[in-house]
């Protein structure tokens, strides 16, 4: 397992400005680190992780083959979850809270979040819903538009930044990656961490841990949480992946290949 010695990326004080600017108009914010493939068994052991209680994922993206959404910041995406259900989410990053129009932060699943890393940090607004019956996988085996799985709400927020004329139904289906999610509280540490390990067809491997927290107390759970994973040894300076990024890259490129 890599040592805790490792340098710990730090912001520097114009990072520090701007992150406050956009706690301050967030409604949330999530601490993140993710964990380098050869570590994480060592570290499920340091956290008295248990796979066994862990909740079953299988999440899907939507995006074109060249991934025009992604680089326009937009994520589509869906879920099917192991006894709760279906869900899928529209959402825009980076953004500035202050920027945002009413009309939409006041929408009930609307949220505005900051996550931070180590080193960095992005604020994104993620338009969320919970599917009444379960029917992501008859949209993803084109059973069915892939918009019906988005409310009226949420076709209005891809509308208003995807490219001119693009619709839900233009897109290509990226997945499935599966995913362990474990929500436990480890020994010595008053805070619920939540891991996920999500499993790329290519058999690589990303976990990421992370815990949620008042806008108002990430500086102080951070140093926290910081604290605490080196005292069990475990690295907070190591080469931060994005499990977004991955799975979308993974699955164009699979695409290319398939057409090429």
């Amino acid at each position: 397992m890599a040592t805790a010695a490792e340098a710990t990326p730090r912001l520097t004080e114009e990072q520090q400005k701007e992150l406050l600017v956009l706690l301050e108009g967030a409604d949330s914010a999530e601490l993140k680190l993710t964990v380098a493939e050869s570590d994480q068994p060592a570290v499920a052991y340091a956290l008295g992780m248990d796979p066994v209680d862990a909740q079953i994922r299988q999440v899907f993206f939507f995006d074109t083959p060249d991934l025009m959404l992604n680089r326009k910041g937009v994520v589509v995406r869906a879920r099917r979850v192991q006894g709760k259900g279906d869900d899928s989410v529209v959402k825009l990053r980076p953004v500035v809270p202050s920027d945002l129009p009413r009309k939409v932060r006041k929408l009930p699943d609307f949220v505005v979040e900051v996550d931070a890393m180590p080193g960095g940090f992005v604020c994104s607004a993620s338009l969320k819903r919970a599917l009444p019956k379960p029917i992501v996988r008859d949209a993803v085996h084109g059973q069915l538009p892939l918009r019906k799985i988005f409310s009226k709400e949420q076709r209005e927020f891809f509308a208003a930044h995807a490219p001119d004329g693009m619709e839900i139904d233009d897109l290509s289906v990226l997945g499935p990656i599966m995913v362990l999610k474990l929500k436990f509280v480890p020994e010595g540490l008053l805070r619920r961490l939540v891991a996920e390990l999500w499993f790329y067809p290519d058999n690589t491997r990303v976990l990421e841990l992370s815990t949620k927290c008042a806008p108002s107390e990430v500086l102080e759970v951070a140093a926290e949480g910081r604290a605490y994973l080196e005292s069990r040894g475990v690295s907070t300076g190591g080469v931060q992946q994005t499990k977004t990024h991955k799975a979308l890259e993974f699955f164009a490129a699979r695409l290319a290949a398939e057409k090429g």
